[in-house]
């Protein structure tokens, strides 16, 4: 199965369509109130709905009408709507361009700042949607371990780390908690492999069912089995909750998926300082801080909306 199809809702499956179908017009408000209102949408997880009340209290702040069609459906029914008009803004993750554009071979997607310029010139002169400046926070697949994990003495905070002590008698003593299609995908386990020349034997891995990182991320926190790695998209929100550390891609095995807003070039032309506006608010968002923040809603069980709140007062936006 394609990556693509695994990442944090983008899946459209019977739910989205029946979505689509009960609710086909849904999406859009009356012309008058396009008018007056920009409309801020999101995907259906955590993180994208928490950026999404980000922009739309930041817009707020700044006297802007705001319509929300917060957690609208998976990636396929709020691009569609964005390119039908519908919505106005959303936050998306500069890696999709590479399937919006069928690229997914270009080897930009793996740089972080290639992959923003290749997504932002392509969808503005294809779709008229404005890519506004990113969050440095990478949402890709990723391998994190248990703080514990390394050697005494040793480092272990990237890939090429983890390369140059599974080269050694340690090797016996690393187990990395996966689903199937991780450990399959030629874009994922593999992808690591050949970037960083290492190579996984079966007694160093434990292969669970299903996709979710939350389970794989809990095996390695209880050191299930003897994991003390996981299978991890880099800005899920237990990382940090369960002390776990999220190895660096130095090489760019991984397309890179950095969170920005998204907006109808309509919209972007008839609110110019929209850039400026978020841009403090997507800058403040690193990986820990972005893992930080989705803690809070996935592990404290905070309400996404006081969440964003909160942390652009931090900010100095909004009151």
């Amino acid at each position: 199965m394609h990556p693509i199809m695994t990442r944090r809702s983008l899946l459209l499956g019977t739910a989205g369509l029946a979505l689509m179908a009960r609710w086909p017009l849904a999406f859009a408000p009356p012309a008058q109130a396009q008018s007056r209102r920009l409309v801020v949408s999101s995907k259906l997880d955590t993180e994208s709905a928490l950026l999404g009340e980000m922009i739309a209290q930041t817009l707020e702040a700044k006297g802007v009408g705001v319509e929300r069609k917060l957690q609208l459906g998976p990636t396929r029914i709020v691009r569609g709507a964005l390119l039908a008009g519908e919505i106005d803004i959303y936050p998306e993750y500069t890696g999709n361009g590479a399937f919006f554009f069928n690229a997914e071979s270009d080897p930009a997607w793996h740089d972080a700042a290639q992959a923003y310029a290749k997504v932002r010139t392509l969808d503005a002169e294809k779709n008229k949607v404005v890519w506004l400046r990113p969050a440095s926070a990478n949402n890709t697949w990723a391998i994190a371990v248990r703080k514990d994990t390394a050697p005494r003495g040793q480092a272990l905070g990237s890939l090429e780390d983890l390369a140059r002590l599974l080269g050694t008698d340690w090797k016996a003593q690393f187990k990395l908690a996966a689903s199937a299609e991780f450990v399959e995908s030629p874009a994922a386990l593999p992808a690591f492999q050949q970037a960083y020349g290492f190579k996984l034997e079966p007694a160093n891995l434990l292969v669970l069912s299903g996709g979710d990182t939350a389970v794989t991320m809990r095996a390695a926190a209880e050191k299930l089995n003897g994991v003390n790695a996981a299978m991890v998209y880099g800005t899920d929100g237990a990382i940090s909750a369960l002390d776990l550390h999220v190895l660096a891609d130095p090489k760019g095995a991984q397309m890179v998926y950095q969170p920005a807003p998204c907006v109808r070039a309509e919209a972007a032309a008839a609110h110019p300082q929209l850039e400026e506006w978020l841009s403090p608010v997507f800058e403040s968002l690193t990986l820990e801080g972005l893992q930080g923040l989705n803690a809070k809603i996935v592990v404290e069980g905070q309400n996404p909306r006081e969440v964003a709140r909160t942390h652009l007062r931090g900010l100095g936006i909004g009151g």
